[in-house]
């Protein structure tokens, strides 16, 4: 039994969970750097700033849907794999990974080919107004070269996760936001290239942590290898990855439906500049949304691995810490951005009309994001647990059944405007994050109130 397994078996929960989540937590935050960087860079363009943002805000929701396909494949498969590990199935974990290897490289070449040949028309639906079009399309059509990075980097790094290597894949993530860091000056503002060198920046930054990731999964290191026997489909093993990965990928699909939504509403009712404000907004979402990632990810070998060996009490043990933290960081987020949001705003842009927007509608928007702790550990928890039709249902819940209505209802009913649009989203986050934590305790408790089938230690 490797020196990983025994980890996940037998050291104590609470250290082992903050082992292999910091490191998470580190590359999360990292990887919020690759959007987030462009957008604080674009806004500071001489006389174009605002626009540009709100223009390449626009391009959003089809990074997120071409995010939220290596999703699909990636975090429905590394669950999977990491089960099989725990069980002691080492050829099927294999298996599922050049399967999911396979499958990311056709969904790159299909996303590609299809955005490239309807990129205005979608812009225009998702809000673009002609003032910030030729932005939008100047980085959507450079962005789209990497969507193959894309998908190799952000799915096929949960595999390295999956095995307890955090560390590692803290590197994948790290090396392509601290290059892009460094490459957004100077392609926006010393070779003059505007949102096309943020885009380009973001490309060449993808492609090298695809590379990485990539030789750590062909190296004699990884457990979990990509070989040429492997890379193949097989139904099977895909119906397994999607039944499973099809929760996540409706949580990053619509992230895109709701930032459309949004836009749309905002757009019609406000202008490009609340549209502008809905960018700004979602860049503090990363910030907030990253962590709870990074600590999720950190919490899902322990859970998978340790469900597959049948240690239950490790299992209870995880859950529940991941659910505390959770929970006080959201809680300390909603008091900085209800009570003290200029503290976020201000670094995003140094318009000064805005800023004022902003101070009026973050509060507004994220009053109701202390209960998304409790949505994000608990959703991750029956993912990890293999629960795939549980996670979709609570994955739709938020986004699809309360948020998407809530925005157009909202401000019909009270007569309330933007300001109705925006308390849309704190409202969901309640209802949602209450639910979830409903459903945990009765579904939580069948799966898991069971004697250990193999004596822990920790």
């Amino acid at each position: 039994m490797q020196e990983s397994d025994l980890k996940l078996l037998h050291e104590k929960v609470p250290k082992l969970l903050i082992s292999l989540a910091l490191p998470m937590i580190l590359a999360q935050m990292v990887n919020a750097l690759y959007n987030i960087v462009d957008r604080i860079y674009i806004s500071y363009i001489p006389n174009i700033g605002t626009t540009a943002l709100t223009g390449v805000g626009i391009c959003f929701p089809i990074l997120m849907l071409i995010s939220a396909f290596s999703a699909l494949l990636g975090q429905g498969g590394a669950p999977l794999a990491s089960i099989r590990l725990g069980a002691k199935k080492e050829k099927e974990a294999q298996k599922i990974v050049g399967n999911c290897f396979f499958s990311l490289t056709v969904c790159a070449i299909l996303l590609t080919l299809i955005f490239y040949m309807f990129s205005k028309p979608i812009l225009f639906a998702f809000g673009a107004s002609n003032d910030t079009i030729g932005y939008a399309q100047s980085y959507l059509n450079i962005y789209l070269i990497g969507t193959i990075f894309v998908q190799y980097s952000l799915g096929l790094n949960p595999f390295i996760n999956a095995q307890g290597k955090t560390k590692i894949g803290m590197a994948t993530v790290a090396i392509g936001a601290i290059l892009n860091l460094l490459l957004d000056p100077l392609f926006i503002f010393v070779f003059h290239l505007g949102v096309r060198g943020a885009a380009l920046a973001t490309v060449i930054s993808q492609g090298v942590s695809a590379l990485w990731v990539i030789r750590y999964l062909t190296s004699e290191k990884s457990k979990l290898r990509i070989t040429r026997e492997d890379f193949r489909f097989d139904k099977r093993i895909f119906w397994m990855v999607i039944s499973l990965g099809i929760s996540p990928f409706i949580m990053n699909s619509t992230d895109s439906l709701v930032t459309t939504v949004f836009n749309i509403q905002l757009s019609t009712m406000g202008g490009d500049l609340y549209v502008g404000a809905m960018v700004v907004l979602s860049s503090v979402m990363q910030l907030i949304l990253m962590p709870l990632n990074g600590l999720n990810n950190g919490a899902q070998p322990i859970i998978s691995y340790n469900y597959g060996a049948g240690v239950y009490s490790r299992v209870r043990q995880a859950v529940k810490t991941s659910f505390m933290i959770n929970m006080s960081f959201t809680i300390l987020m909603c008091l900085l951005c209800v009570f003290l949001p200029q503290l976020l705003y201000t670094w995003f842009t140094p318009d000064e009309q805005l800023r004022t927007i902003l101070a009026q509608v973050m509060p507004l928007y994220y009053f109701g994001i202390f209960m998304f702790g409790a949505q994000s550990s608990l959703q991750n928890a029956f993912l990890s647990l293999g629960q795939a039709k549980v996670s979709l249902v609570l994955a739709l819940l938020r986004k699809v059944i309360l948020l998407i209505p809530l925005i157009y209802i909202i401000p019909a009913v009270t007569n309330s405007g933007v300001n109705g649009v925006f308390c849309a989203e704190g409202i969901a986050d309640i209802l949602a994050g209450t639910t979830t934590t409903i459903c945990f305790l009765i579904i939580g408790k069948k799966l898991l109130n069971k004697p250990d089938k193999r004596q822990s230690k920790g």
